[in-house]
């Protein structure tokens, strides 16, 4: 997404360049959204990709927003027809044959799940699509979805700083036997970042005011225990993402060859159960402040609606 739009400027040849790092360090999932910039992301890996191997990557495809002229986000639109249509765009402005994971990037309160999912694994039969994800939706959305066609993964913000996925979601996708692709793992630049405030930042509850102060005190004290390990701070909470699990893919944001260069270490990366925690004393999931989106948006997260009691 940085790549394109959000957070200010990017150089479209150190994009490519970052593209080409991370499938040489064997980075292999490259995550995209068709509604970023309005299908300029989609554009600029085609470039980037063409020459290279298509069996040397994998293709994750977010669909569904709708943006007007302007680039203002006008609703979501993930009916069989709207997806079809939006998938038809992806494949030719990406150069491919086949996407291998398809995903609405949000839940469409007009479609239900089962119409999408369904309308997906017409695609999949067909050889367009390989794959079946999901993105920010709860427990009761994924079991409809499974129940209507395999899921492979659901994509959602998961960090050292936002942990509300462990409560319910993780576990059920654990018991169906599906993986989660996390991102926000540096919490949009509050972990690591020279410029916190760059981009939109500065519209989300957790950049303002007193919540802001909060949090890079937090982010002070794991830079203390980053030290003590040797490495910078975001190489540790790449790190600490990384030791969640093997069924979680940190999906990380690098828009430059220096920036990506952090997360190409932090595999290797050993974490203790001390260092662990020291880490999660340094950042309790209950110390961070403010919401991960303004309220507007929090109130279209299906992944926010918890089960009830």
């Amino acid at each position: 997404m940085g790549m394109s739009e959000v957070y200010g400027p990017a150089d479209e040849a150190e994009s490519e360049a970052t593209i080409h790092a991370a499938l040489d360090a064997g980075m292999t999932l490259l995550d995209i959204g068709d509604f970023y910039a309005m299908g300029h992301n989609e554009m600029l890996f085609g470039r980037a990709l063409r020459g290279v191997p298509r069996d040397k990557y994998l293709l994750s495809v977010k669909f569904g927003a709708q943006r007007a002229p302007g680039g203002q986000f006008i609703g979501f639109d993930t009916s069989p027809n709207a997806l079809k249509t939006a998938l038809s765009y992806s494949l030719k402005r990406l150069n491919t044959d086949y996407i291998d994971i398809y995903r609405p990037a949000r839940l469409d309160p007009k479609a239900p799940i089962e119409d999408t999912v369904g309308a997906i694994a017409e695609m999949v039969k067909a050889g367009y699509v390989r794959h079946i994800g999901l993105s920010e939706v709860g427990v009761a959305t994924i079991r409809r979805a499974q129940a209507t066609h395999p899921i492979c993964d659901l994509q959602i913000e998961y960090s050292l700083m936002t942990r509300g996925v462990e409560d319910e979601i993780l576990p059920v996708l654990r018991q169906l036997g599906i993986a989660v692709t996390a991102y926000g793992v540096l919490s949009r630049g509050l972990i690591g970042s020279s410029n916190p405030l760059a981009g939109h930042r500065g519209i989300m509850p957790r950049f303002q005011g007193e919540a802001l102060k909060t949090n890079l005190a937090l982010v002070a004290t794991l830079e203390t225990v980053a030290k003590d390990k040797g490495v910078n701070v975001a190489q540790l909470a790449a790190a600490w993402v990384l030791s969640r699990g093997d069924d979680i893919v940190p999906l990380v944001g690098a828009r430059k060859r220096t920036q990506l260069a952090d997360f190409i270490a932090a595999p290797d990366l050993v974490l203790s159960p001390a260092d662990l925690a020291r880490i999660e004393a340094a950042v309790p999931a209950t110390a961070v402040a403010g919401d991960r989106y303004p309220a507007i948006q929090m109130g279209m997260l299906d992944s926010e609606r918890r089960i009830a009691s």
